[in-house]
């Protein structure tokens, strides 16, 4: 039996965004962008995001199970290893392992009593939390709560590997959890391999279901500064507002202190009239309403993908030839991008499996939420060693 929760997410590009189509086209560019095959309009595909989420969830996990390895010996050495036995163990997997060992007849023992010890030690090292490194800190934009995501059983015997495809996709994951990390791929049983899906001989889809990031307003140069722009489809896809659609050669202005009668939008001219009508951006957050109020434009749901595309971020790139230090001949290429100040919005859905009484759609959420700061620095999508990639991800306030 399961119960699904949905919440929407926001992300604002703080570098421009490129998610290639692969290969090279001929027209204005050479390597373009992935765009909705209905509207044209450039997108951040869920598969993009639900990767790189994935891996960045790995990097938050056992970032902090290496900063906190020492403790966490420590914790179950002085709880568990009662004769004090020598444990050669330099990670948390193989920690919990050899502690396992030393308690079960052999080391392939049925796997629902190794579960019994990883569940014991999880909980143990759980109620010794203010201890470790990192639990007292809040992450940006979090509010304070309970939740501990980290010592879920299954994470004791996760490792970096669940982060990527599985180079042992035969293998049972009954078998992956006292496994070394150079013999198996997947563990099956981290709260990354149970969010984001695993394939074993018992594959598991994930519990999270991730959209698209479209496009909700999208920055462009006016004679009066940047002005972020929206369709009436667009603020009714993402409950935003209710606005009627009207003539393409016109734009509505939410404010309009100028009043000034006409208004460029990149080398188009158009009519101003004022919006009638309300726009809901507090649920954005603060960081994004704050850049973009009293500076958004509705524009016709018939012309807002011509203007998108027509002012997307056009990069010029050369191969260099090692020999010359030169221009290679003939490697003159261009990249689109969807440009910095872009807002994207999407929706993430988590099924609540009830049978599965240590992992909950909370836990996945604050999992979520505490590995996002990695899209500030590493990014999404290619040439992020470029000056490409980076946004900033906001859940629903």
């Amino acid at each position: 039996m399961s119960v699904c929760k949905g919440f929407n997410i926001y992300a604002i590009s703080t570098d421009p965004i490129y998610i290639g189509t692969g290969g090279y086209t001929i027209g204005r560019v050479d390597n373009t962008i992935v765009r909705d095959p209905i509207t044209r309009i450039p997108k951040i595909p869920g598969s993009s995001l639900a990767g790189t989420w994935r891996y960045y969830t790995a990097l938050t996990l056992q970032g902090f199970y290496r900063e906190n390895f020492d403790k966490i010996r420590d914790i179950l050495n002085k709880e568990y290893n009662k004769d004090n036995k020598d444990i050669d163990a330099k990670d948390v997997r193989k920690l919990v392992n050899t502690l396992a060992n030393n308690n079960l007849s052999n080391d392939e023992e049925k796997f629902s009593r190794r579960k019994e010890e990883f569940i014991k030690y999880a909980e143990t090292i759980k109620n010794k939390s203010e201890e470790l490194k990192g639990k007292n800190k809040q992450s940006q934009n979090e509010k304070s709560d309970n939740i501990q995501w980290e010592f879920y059983w299954g994470n004791l015997i996760s490792s970096i590997k669940c982060a990527g495809q599985d180079d042992k996709p035969s293998d049972d994951t009954e078998n992956s959890a006292y496994k070394g990390l150079d013999d198996t791929g997947h563990c099956g049983h981290c709260i990354i391999c149970k969010t984001f899906g695993f394939s074993k001989k018992q594959s598991q889809q994930g519990l999270a279901y991730f959209s698209d990031l479209n496009i909700l307003f999208f920055p462009v140069s006016t004679r009066f500064g940047v002005r972020w722009i929206t369709s009436p489809s667009i603020l009714r896809e993402a409950g935003l507002g209710e606005i009627e659609d009207f003539s393409d050669n016109k734009i509505k202005v939410v404010n309009n202190a100028g009043n000034y009668e006409f208004l460029n939008l990149g080398w188009l001219n158009f009519k101003v009239d004022r919006l009638d009508g309300s726009i809901v951006i507090s649920t954005l957050g603060n960081e994004i309403e704050n850049i973009i109020k009293n500076k958004i434009i509705v524009v016709s749901d018939s012309i807002i993908s011509q203007i998108i595309n027509a002012n997307l971020e056009v990069r010029t790139s050369v191969s260099i030839d090692p020999l010359t230090g030169a221009a290679k001949e003939g490697a003159l290429f261009t990249s689109e991008a969807i440009p910095r100040g872009t807002v994207f919005y999407g929706n993430v859905r988590i099924m609540d499996k009830l049978e599965d009484k240590g992992l909950n759609s909370d836990l996945i959420i604050q999992a979520l939420k505490e590995s996002r700061m990695y899209y500030e620095s590493f990014g999404i999508g290619g040439l992020v060693t470029r000056g490409f990639g980076r946004l900033k991800v906001y859940f629903e306030d």
